[in-house]
């Protein structure tokens, strides 16, 4: 029986969360720009900033989820008030 060691390659399980709550944020930031962007935007901003403190092999993953979702929180508050939509 062979001792499995996350230091020889192998990853962690919590960078394999990572990896999930930054595609889920991006997900969730994209699907803003659509729907209303206050009720998704904020949750996934909190999603992207927690797989960011995470890191892991994911955190550049992590850093696109943060700049996607900034990007979206900016976009999805201007269609928002250029097509006279509801914010919430």
């Amino acid at each position: 029986m062979t001792d499995i060691g996350y230091e020889g390659g192998g990853s962690r399980p919590s960078e394999t969360v990572a990896g999930f709550l930054a595609a889920l944020a991006i997900f969730f930031s994209l699907i803003s720009l659509a729907w209303h962007p206050l009720r998704l935007i904020l949750p996934a901003i909190l999603i992207a900033l927690i797989a960011a403190a995470i890191g892991g092999r994911h955190r550049r993953l992590a850093f696109a989820a943060v700049m996607i979702s900034a990007a979206c929180f900016f976009f999805g508050l201007t269609i928002a008030v250029v097509t006279s939509r509801g914010l919430w």
